[in-house]
């Protein structure tokens, strides 16, 4: 692997709270993902399940972990399945994990092949009252694809009719939304990734580059620093393509006088950076882009600042609504009859600002977490406000990731540059 993996410790810690969540005398059981075919013999490159990541440590396809904390049988409480290599597997698709490494990653004692896997099952779930099974319950997602979770839960409920069935993922997003220091470590890494690539393409931008030449550079100090690359689809909207929230197209060029909005991120070790910059193309702001800018970072870090713990995620982006609204009044975009006369249900400055400021940033960029009970010290969130004015081709987007702790918190991109000042400066030493 490219990446340092973290400590053992980690994953042990993980799958104790996890079987702490569990009612008694329950198994759970969790199962990599699929790899996924492109065409033909295609395929897409392997991801692991999250979960089960987070609890084992292990990202090789084809891996069940299960967990069974009240077993009689101590052997059995924890077993971790892995797909048996032989000598035309290592040929053609390289080395698997063996037994050891396996135990060595994820401190689990019990490593077994996953052709043992239905054997170990009958006899851990005919000693359960209760089995935990595993699905995607982001509230984004949208599922289309039948996964492994899901052939699993079909079978496992037509072989054990007769016992009670309960849902991992809640306790999943409770989990996972107050990260550990290893995990904080990783992200870190994945900031520090981003800042190089972003002080890259600074020295790079000026009229007439193409977003995908851009692309291209943060690409290539992303993957030279250890990373698999990107975090999610790069958005590299040059001009009037910045208004645009998912712009990835990335193939225009970037025009003198215009703002050029990227929004990427590296991963590193499963974990992902999420961040936007928005510079001038020409190495200058112009008056109006620079009050648009600046007025953005206002709300940036105003809203860093309440994002508290004991806040509410919904009370908070109704508080960042009202900062921003006072910003678009400043700047002339809406004024107080725009405000009397609004909808409340869509304030007035949705019409500038029309997405969230804030989500859950880990193993999945948009990572699951709480979004109606109140936010907890360990957390992480993405700050992102952004004004978007399409009649004048400007759309700015700024956006950090922050940890939450007791007082305060811990900016993971506060080196990256993001004053508009050493923006202009870097960009034409």
């Amino acid at each position: 692997m490219k990446y340092s993996p973290l400590p053992k410790d980690l994953y042990i810690r993980n799958r104790a709270k996890f079987a702490a969540k569990l009612a008694k005398n329950s198994v759970a059981i969790f199962n990599s993902n699929d790899i996924m075919p492109t065409n033909a013999d295609g395929t897409m490159k392997f991801r692991q399940n999250n979960d089960l990541f987070y609890l084992s440590g292990i990202a090789q396809e084809e891996t069940i972990l299960l967990i069974a904390p009240d077993c009689p049988n101590p052997a059995m409480r924890e077993v971790l399945f892995l797909r048996e290599t032989n000598e035309l597997i290592a040929v053609w698709e390289g080395h698997k994990y063996t037994k050891e490494e396996a135990e060595a990653a994820s401190g689990i004692k019990n490593i077994q092949w996953l052709s043992n896997f239905d054997q170990v099952l009958n006899t851990v779930v005919s000693l359960s009252e209760r089995i935990y099974l595993n699905t995607n319950e982001h509230l984004r997602a949208g599922v289309v694809v039948e996964t492994r979770d899901a052939r699993f839960i079909k079978a496992c409920k037509e072989k054990f009719p007769l016992h009670v069935f309960d849902r991992a993922a809640p306790i999943m997003h409770e989990l996972r939304g107050k990260k550990e220091k290893g995990e904080i470590d990783q992200l870190q890494i994945a900031c520090d990734i981003t800042e190089k690539g972003f002080r890259r393409i600074l020295s790079f931008v000026k009229p007439g580059v193409t977003e995908y030449e851009i692309e291209a550079e943060f690409l290539h100090e992303f993957v030279r620093n250890r990373s698999k690359g990107f975090a999610y689809e790069p958005i590299i909207a040059s001009g009037a393509s910045a208004c645009v929230l998912h712009y990835i197209e990335n193939s225009k060029a970037c025009l003198d006088g215009e703002m050029l909005l990227m929004d990427v991120g590296a991963e590193y070790g499963n974990y992902n950076a999420d961040m936007t910059r928005t510079i001038p193309v020409s190495g200058r702001f112009s008056t109006r882009q620079r009050a648009v800018y600046d007025a953005v970072l206002r709300v940036q870090r105003e809203a860093s600042n309440i994002l508290r713990p004991s806040t509410n995620i919904q009370d908070y982006h109704k508080e960042v609504g009202l900062i921003m609204q006072s910003e678009l009044i400043g700047l002339g975009l809406i004024d107080q009859t725009d405000i009397q006369n609004q909808d409340p249900a869509l304030p007035a400055y949705k019409k500038y600002f029309m997405h969230g400021t804030s989500h859950h940033l880990g193993l999945d960029v948009h990572d699951v977490g709480t979004m109606y009970n109140p936010i907890t010290p360990g957390m992480v969130f993405t700050v992102e406000p952004g004004i978007y004015i399409p009649a004048e081709g400007i759309g700015i987007r700024l956006e950090n990731n922050i940890v939450i702790q007791e007082n305060g918190f811990l900016d993971l991109m506060r080196n990256i540059p993001i004053e508009a000042g050493e923006i202009e400066e870097l960009m034409n030493s």
